[in-house]
């Protein structure tokens, strides 16, 4: 980040307007390199972990009490992280003050008549695919989603014939993450790239849209845990604070890792001290990482609206509920690993016609963002857990 940030000022003080313009345009092809390496994961990425967290949800059939209360939660927590995003990014307006249209004209030229004609008709197709390779082929994410839906129930309905398949999906599911985290060691040439671009047009300007961005997520991301403690403390009451210090160390460990996943052993472990059914935890917490995760959720709107405001597009309240139902949609069953909600917004973006370089610009202080809302999502599923435990009668005093 410091030397794209010092190569872009080097040519924004010794070069004409015309040569800092063709350096940018240059210089950008890392981040679109970069930027292609995640497109191509995210079809196959979502439509694996989709069809798997379907799936995995169909054999509620046979706990169905437990798993409808649980998703009554999982659901009501989304949609609260969700709209929190939204509205916040809504009131502080991050990315309002750093115009990066004049950084990238090409890539977004005619594109908030684009935004504005998004009518129901244009929406109803992007839902409903012709051809799944079509859909694949073009990133179209919501015609994925549909037809992961479609074939995740159907694969469920089979039961035992259809769990070699289920299996296998999983499998696959796990290898694209962890392809993911190969593109991810990549990110540094991109950042590099996209900063070194921005700050050859712009000069340093895009560090106050950094500091606004950043402190505007710290601040979502505390009314969150207000938010969810209060609900847990509704239902918990006094048992509330004990949650908290046993969860203290698996929120230590994913802030430090920015890994929700790499917590799971040890909440496991800190859930069933708390007084937490062994049944309900093992089926509880792994439905949770693939339907609750709370702060991701509350970054994606957060992030894409921000993204859309850099590049001065404007999102009209409709267009910004329809993306806050694709992030709903294309965010489940994506796995709490570093990096992996990025993807998700990458997708969104696209969908939106918001210039998908924006993303590459975040990086920088994604680490950052990434910590606290691992943070974040290791509280939902542990108040998810606790909560479902205490309803089910099932938590030891």
């Amino acid at each position: 980040m410091l030397t794209g940030g010092l190569v872009g000022y080097i040519v924004f003080v010794s070069a004409s307007s015309e040569s800092r313009n063709s350096f940018a345009t240059d210089i950008k092809l890392l981040t679109t390199i970069f930027l292609r390496l995640v497109q191509m994961i995210i079809a196959p990425l979502v439509f694996c972990t989709l069809v798997v967290g379907i799936a995995k949800l169909g054999d509620l059939k046979t706990v169905g009490r437990v798993g409808g209360k649980a998703m009554v939660w999982f659901l009501s927590a989304s949609i609260t992280s969700l709209l929190l995003g939204m509205l916040l990014v809504n009131l502080l307006k991050p990315g309002v003050g750093i115009d990066l249209a004049n950084a990238s004209a090409d890539s977004v030229k005619d594109l908030a008549g684009k935004t504005q004609s998004f009518t129901l008709q244009n929406f109803i197709e992007h839902v409903f695919p012709k051809s799944l390779v079509e859909a694949m082929a073009n990133n179209e994410i919501l015609q994925i989603v549909i037809f992961s839906i479609f074939f995740g129930v159907a694969t469920a309905a089979m039961g035992d014939y259809a769990k070699p398949l289920i299996k296998a999906l999983d499998i696959a599911s796990h290898i694209i993450l962890k392809m993911v985290g190969y593109v991810m060691k990549f990110a540094p040439i991109g950042v590099f790239g996209a900063i070194a671009a921005v700050i050859a047009v712009n000069g340093f300007s895009i560090f106050i849209f950094y500091t606004k961005y950043f402190f505007s997520f710290l601040l979502g991301i505390a009314l969150l845990w207000v938010v969810l403690v209060f609900v847990g403390y509704l239902i918990l009451r006094k048992k509330t604070p004990v949650l908290l210090k046993h969860l203290s160390q698996p929120l230590l460990i994913a802030f430090t890792t920015t890994s929700s996943e790499a917590v799971f052993p040890k909440l496991t472990e800190e859930l069933e001290k708390f007084g937490c059914k062994d049944k309900i935890v093992s089926f509880i917490l792994p439905l949770g990482y693939s339907f609750n995760l709370d702060g991701s959720m509350m970054y994606m709107t957060f992030a894409s609206i921000a993204i859309a405001q850099a590049y001065g597009i404007q999102l009209d309240l409709g267009t910004q509920l329809t993306m806050l139902l694709v992030l709903m949609l294309t965010s489940k069953g994506i796995a709490g690993v570093p990096r992996a909600s990025l993807v998700v917004v990458l997708a969104t973006c696209s969908m939106f016609h918001i210039p998908p370089e924006g993303v590459a610009l975040i990086l920088p202080i994604d680490h950052f963002c990434d910590m606290f809302r691992s943070m974040t999502n290791v509280l939902g599923n542990g108040l998810a857990t606790s909560v479902v435990s205490k309803w089910e009668k099932s938590l030891d005093v």
